[in-house]
């Protein structure tokens, strides 16, 4: 009981100490000085009745929504009081590992410069930064000569690394024993089963009104639908995260998803906020980096060529190429496995006190990156307000899938999760694609890595990420990966090379998402 009070206790300093500093909370001191003046204020009652003018004039309820949103990125119990490197990573082959790509992609960054005698960053001649000014909203339409450009690493790449890492305490050197896994994944990390997945997951269960199912069968809209728009329309009104956070595991309303998923991610886009933004935009016009290239790069090679997407590839530009020089992204490598790269002054190499965080936000793009980007353009057309749900979204959920640690959200787990629910509940199928070569991970995994953007439809893929939201959790990615096999396993069943079980698995933006875990959780398994 001591412990749990001593936890909370450091749990309550933490939120305060980073709120202290916050907007919010120079906006509560202005007003809480400014009540002052109301005739309503007595002096000696001056603490309650301050509390309820904030409380009526709707200012308690934007501090709930900001302790909400701190209490989701906290450290897990007993975590706050641990050394800052086991709250980034409490595993040390883990931390070890992390560090080790780190460096591996660091120096294919560093290659790149040197071979092609480009620097890291340099300032824009004037005339460069008029042209890019007056272009800005139609840089989509410039086409820059990119093929000296390489994406730093491809999910794949990535992949490689995860299957040959091992816990040193676990692997005991026997080539074959009962440890050995069939899968890819061979580290030993605690992942749901399938009773705790339900549990976590009750409101998908197959009794209970979804998006994505009711409001598209035979049943008349008022039974679901506009009892659940209803609903929606009343939580925004009490703007209240916690409850758009339960709200939308049942699915988003389409007109109600944009304000909905901001609420939960505590985003207001006040005036202060576009003025941060069209500082980003300012530094963009001023400087060019080299990961601006990788950037460009990316979605030429994604965004561009998909048919939701490619008419937001302006978009896509902005908000990226705002993002790398947003040091704000800083603070998320406190819970992030993960370190920022640096670099060195020219001339100063090694020296520790000229070493610079490269890029600023210290997140090197990688190929697929822009995806986490576009489908959010479906529903923000204010390119500020978008790069505010984008910064959250990663912060909160994106970054842990392309991180390795053994945070049960982080990819690595995701695809023992995955793993594990094939060789649980389809072995036949999981032995025959692993008898041909073609081990289910090696297929799934481009999905997980980019959260299923570029592979689902739109519509579909925000009914999966409403859930992301909703539970505040990415394991539905690896339930959903194994899903789809198991809708897939007659014709999988057929197949005898990897490359027939692409074929098989090649375009899946037709499936419904909803339905499909459904089944797989609460119908298909006994």
């Amino acid at each position: 009981m001591q412990g749990e009070e001593d936890e909370l206790s450091v749990s309550i300093a933490q939120i305060v100490q980073r709120l202290k500093g916050s907007r919010l909370h120079c906006q509560l001191e202005r007003e809480a000085r400014g009540s002052l003046h109301r005739p309503d204020i007595k002096l000696e009652t001056l603490k309650e009745d301050i509390k309820e003018f904030l409380k009526t004039s709707g200012w308690e309820k934007k501090l709930q929504n900001a302790v909400y949103r701190e209490l989701s990125l906290l450290p897990g119990p007993f975590q706050s009081i641990a050394p800052a490197e086991h709250i980034k990573e409490p595993l040390t082959y883990m931390r070890k590992a992390q560090a080790t790509w780190e460096k591996r992609v660091l120096k294919s960054l560093n290659s790149m410069c040197t071979e092609l005698n480009i620097p890291l960053a340099r300032k824009r001649p004037v005339d460069e930064q008029r042209e890019l000014l007056s272009k800005w909203n139609e840089m989509g339409t410039d086409e820059p000569d990119l093929s000296l450009f390489r994406p730093v690493y491809a999910p794949k790449d990535f992949l490689e690394v995860l299957i040959n890492l091992r816990n040193p305490n676990y692997d005991n050197g026997e080539s074959l024993s009962f440890q050995t896994r069939l899968g890819l994944i061979q580290v030993p990390l605690k992942i749901k089963d399938v009773p705790e997945l339900r549990e976590f997951f009750q409101e998908l269960n197959l009794t209970t009104g979804q998006l994505g199912v009711d409001d598209s069968t035979q049943v008349p809209t008022e039974m679901f639908e506009n009892e659940h728009m209803r609903i929606g329309k009343k939580v925004l009104a009490e703007d209240d995260s916690a409850a758009a956070q339960q709200f939308v595991r049942q699915g988003c309303p389409t007109s109600l998803r944009a304000d909905l998923w901001a609420l939960i991610l505590n985003i207001s886009n006040q005036a202060e906020d576009i003025l941060y933004y069209e500082q980003f935009k300012s530094n963009v016009i001023q400087h060019d980096l080299l990961s601006d290239k990788l950037i460009y790069k990316d979605v030429k090679l994604t965004a561009s060529n998909d048919d939701y997407y490619f008419v937001f590839e302006d978009y896509l530009y902005q908000v990226l190429l705002c993002f790398s020089r947003d040091t704000s992204v800083l603070a998320h490598f406190a819970y992030n496995s993960a370190s920022p790269p640096k670099s060195y002054i020219r001339g100063k190499l090694g020296l520790e006190e000229f070493a610079v965080v490269y890029p600023p936000n210290g997140v090197i793009p990688f190929h697929g990156f822009s995806m986490y980007v576009a489908p959010l353009c479906f529903l923000y057309n204010e390119p500020s307000k978008l790069y505010e749900v984008f910064r959250e979204m990663y912060v909160r959920y994106f970054f842990r899938l392309h991180s390795i640690s053994s945070h049960i959200s982080g990819i690595l787990s995701l695809c023992l999760l995955f793993e594990t629910l094939l060789q649980t509940h389809l072995p036949q199928l999981f032995y025959h694609l692993r008898e041909i070569g073609a081990q289910p991970l090696r297929i799934s995994f481009k999905w997980m890595v980019r959260a299923f953007s570029g592979y689902l439809a739109t519509d579909q893929l925000l009914l999966l990420w409403d859930r992301i939201l909703g539970y505040d959790s990415l394991e539905i990615l690896a339930v959903l990966a194994a899903a789809v096999f198991a809708f897939r396993a007659v014709n999988l069943m057929e197949v005898t090379s990897l490359a027939a079980a692409e074929a098989v698995l090649a375009d899946i933006s037709t499936l419904k998402v909803i339905p499909l875990l459904q089944i797989f959780l609460f119908a298909a398994i006994s």
